[in-house]
């Protein structure tokens, strides 16, 4: 497992779901709802192309460690990117691989989306080729709503799902969409009881280990190439007008409200 070796941000485990070619990786950040922080950005970064070389596995299962998949970024670390810009600048590359990485592999990546999906995390659930969310789960970008732009891959990836016009009404807005509301339009795969999650990523690992192992891989190649062309010609856009966002007078006042339990007062600046 030496090229999983020196993560802090994720867990790995093999020969879950009934197959010893599973490999489950848990995202464990610093809080309780697994904020993303710089660590795990930087990790996020590089994960995906491990996995891929990974030589012991067929099938990745990507989770949440606790109550909450993946909720977005950690306001901690959005105080220090307000305060030191140039460190905002400096994640762009990072945020381009994340997205680039995840749509590359070539295993599939099956999400067990066992708590809230929010901001970047929703982007990396929805990035999977499956997605499996317990029903009490919630998924959402309200990038807008801590005064920034969807820029790190959910301008790319709601409107492909749920077409452009949700898209937009849920990225401006910053509504959390519930799990049984998402699979219903489309947005995810399926939303089971919590104690049902488990049985049906299995039940979707045995389908596809039945099948093929090139099939299966060069099928979701194929299948991916449109988002791979669209993320890269998006991108180069989107994080440059986040960046611009971070600047912007609101995005402090947005990220000291949430943390103070305030409404923002909001200047338009």
């Amino acid at each position: 497992m030496a090229l999983l070796d020196g993560y802090t941000r994720f867990r790995f485990t093999r020969g879950e779901y009934g197959h010893a070619r599973v490999l489950t990786a848990t995202i464990t950040g610093p809080n309780p709802v697994n904020g993303v922080d710089e660590a795990m950005h930087h990790e996020l970064a590089r994960v995906f192309t491990a996995l891929q070389q990974d030589p012991d596995s067929d099938i990745i299962v990507l989770t949440g460690a606790g109550r909450a998949f993946c909720a977005g970024g950690d306001f901690d670390w959005f105080e220090e990117q307000i305060a030191h810009p140039e460190r905002f600048r400096d994640i762009g590359w990072d945020a381009k691989r994340i997205v680039s990485t995840l749509l590359d592999i070539e295993k599939p990546v099956i999400c067990r989306m066992n708590g809230a999906a929010a901001g970047l995390g929703a982007t990396i659930a929805l990035l999977c080729d499956i997605i499996v969310a317990d029903e009490n789960a919630v998924i959402g970008d309200p990038h807008v709503k801590v005064g920034l732009v969807a820029g790190d891959g959910g301008a790319v990836i709601w409107p492909q799902l749920i077409g452009y016009a949700r898209a937009k009404e849920l990225l401006m807005t910053g509504d959390l969409v519930p799990a049984p509301q998402a699979a219903a339009m489309g947005l995810i795969n399926h939303a089971v009881p919590t104690d049902a999650l488990d049985a049906k990523v299995a039940e979707i690992v045995a389908k596809i280990m039945g099948n093929p192992r090139w099939a299966v891989r060069w099928s979701k190649v194929v299948a991916n190439q449109p988002l791979r062309v669209l993320a890269q010609q998006l991108m180069d856009a989107s994080i440059p007008y986040e960046t611009l966002s971070n600047l912007a007078a609101d995005r402090a006042e947005a990220v000291r409200a949430f943390k103070e339990r305030r409404p923002p007062r909001l200047t338009g600046e």
